[in-house]
């Protein structure tokens, strides 16, 4: 179904929005639309919407299946405005999931169990966000593909990430509760390429929608609760964003593009695209679900 604007839709009230979980994808660009939707109606969300340009292709038999509306995506904060309206239209509790085209959403046991289920679960355990680590994917060879966009040839990090305590500026800097600023992939190691702000991998990519809750640009939210990545007794699931996108931009970014010859290091090894890799690397936590 089309939609002229992001408003136009939301206009028509939580009934067109679903019961979800719902899927949020902005594409910026035409790298790898068709396989983002794939992956994520694969997964199990109850409805997806596609923000994108007029341009970008989608198959017929996909858009049927999905909400595609005109957006600009390049507006100032695009996302995180999005997410924004979208959790204000949409019925209060409903799960709501956001990533950009080229991202792969996994989490434990996502090959045999749909999204829905594992949000039920996390949904039974008290919880109302869930952390997910963005995973920077890259072609290893970027003279076959320069662009570093290659799905069968895509590669990850195996080492290299790391947290710090996130301090609270209204509490004289102290650490706040439950949360961390996470670290790793390429945003750290060609960290002289990201700004500052933009070097985190943390992502609070899944939530319950609440009156009145805003999600910032670092992709956090309003409500400090749904920014730790687990409640205070026990470990809680946690997920994986497998992204294109870091790579991408430093290969489109002039200054990055002709710094960087690979991507490619002593720790790099071949994505898998199975949960369980994502778990045995450390890469997301599986919690009390089995």
């Amino acid at each position: 179904m089309r939609h002229p604007s992001f408003a136009s839709l939301l206009a028509q009230g939580a009934a067109l929005i679903g019961k979800g979980p719902v899927a949020l994808i902005l594409a910026e660009d035409g790298v790898e639309v068709a396989s983002t939707l794939d992956h994520h109606l694969k997964a199990g969300f109850g409805t997806v919407i596609c923000l994108c340009p007029d341009a970008i292709d989608i198959p017929a038999p996909m858009e049927a299946r999905l909400h595609r509306v005109t957006h600009d995506v390049h507006a100032a904060n695009a996302m995180a405005t999005a997410v924004t309206a979208l959790n204000a239209a949409a019925a209060p509790g409903t799960w709501i999931y956001y990533c950009f085209n080229s991202e792969y959403l996994f989490f434990p046991f996502s090959e045999t169990r749909s999204v829905g289920e594992m949000l039920t679960f996390h949904t039974e355990e008290r919880r109302d966000a869930m952390i997910a680590f963005v995973v920077d994917l890259y072609a290893a060879d970027l003279d076959r593909n320069p662009d570093a966009v290659a799905r069968d040839q895509a590669c990850i990090d195996r080492s290299g990430y790391f947290a710090l305590a996130r301090k609270d500026a209204a509490k004289d800097w102290a650490p706040r509760d439950r949360q961390l600023d996470f670290f790793g992939g390429l945003r750290w190691r060609f960290e002289e390429h990201i700004p500052a702000p933009r070097r985190k991998i943390d992502r609070v990519a899944l939530f319950r929608s609440k009156p009145g809750l805003v999600l910032s640009p670092e992709f956090t939210f309003s409500d400090q609760e749904y920014n730790t990545y687990a409640c205070p007794w026990h470990h809680n699931l946690t997920a994986a964003i497998c992204s294109f996108r870091t790579a991408k931009a430093l290969r489109a970014n002039p200054g990055s593009r002709y710094d960087i010859r690979s991507f490619h290091w002593y720790n790099s090894v071949p994505f898998e695209w199975h949960s369980q890799q994502l778990m045995d690397l450390g890469l997301m936590e599986p919690g009390q679900w089995f």
